[in-house]
Formats: structure tokens, sequence, C-alpha cells
């Protein structure tokens, strides 16, 4: 698929585009990222580097059918997203909008590792009047999210 069809699908059909496109199950955890991600400063490294590592707190929270979904954000390095007690079907998500509008413009998610029951995203930089969110998704459906931050 081209880039710029990728634009057009994602900004057509947000979240459920998205969901389109990312596997239904998974053997190892893996990143997928789509949009215009990584065009701004940490984008592309996990909450645990260097200058952002114990900078996050937990915005929102919300629930599953048992699975959690956590929206995590640092006023210094942007936000991520991390889902527990979430089967290998499940990944974590985490949309970013460049205008602020609530619409996604860039994003990244995560798959559950085999063996483990969680996973969290790379960062997204919603700073400088952006906004992200999380979404928890199972078997290419989003299930939950939190509201725009």
């Amino acid at each position: 698929m081209s880039r710029r069809s990728l634009k057009t699908l994602l900004a057509a059909g947000g979240a459920a585009a998205v969901m389109a496109l990312l596997p239904a199950t998974a053997v190892h955890a893996e990143p997928f990222s789509g949009g215009n991600y990584g065009a701004y400063a940490r984008e592309g490294q996990y909450p645990t580097v260097s200058g952002c590592a114990g900078t996050f707190r937990q915005v929102d929270a919300r629930t599953f059918e048992g699975m959690a979904l956590k929206y995590y954000y640092s006023d210094t390095c942007g936000s991520f997203a991390r889902i527990e007690n979430a089967g290998a079907n499940c990944v974590a998500l985490l949309e970013r909008s460049d205008s602020g509008a609530g619409r996604a413009d860039g994003w990244v998610s995560e798959t559950v590792d085999a063996g483990l029951d969680y996973a969290y995203t790379k960062i997204g930089n919603n700073l400088n009047g952006r906004v992200s969110r999380a979404i928890l998704a199972c078997n290419g459906h989003a299930l939950v999210n939190t509201g725009w931050y």
C-alpha cells in the first residue's frame, strides 16, 4: 500500500482503519506504525529511554472484560499506551493528532508477546498542542479507548 493511500485511509476511517491494518494474532510482540508517526521528537522510542524513564504518570485507565487499558503522559516526553491482562490477539494502540482536533494523523501499536499478558507502545509526542489517545483492540476490533489528551 502506498504512503499516500495509507494516509488517506487513516484520515477517512480513524481507529477502524488502523485496526484493519493490524494483525489479528501475534507470535512475538512487534511495533507497527503509520500516518506521520515518527515526525516528532521521542517518537519511535520506548518510554524507558534515557531522559523519559520515570517521568510518566498515569492519566487515564479503562477496562473491558477484565483487560486494562492505561494511558501515561509526561510533559517532557509525550505519552504511551499500555494494556494488561490481554491475550496474544490484542494490541495497545496510541493515536496522535497533530492539530489537537482529535483526528489521528499518526499512530503506533504494540502486540502482546506470547507468554505475556501485557504490551506497551512507543512514545507518541502529544506536546505543543498535539493530542493523543490510547486504544485496546483485540482480533482487529477496537474495544475501549481513552479520551484525547
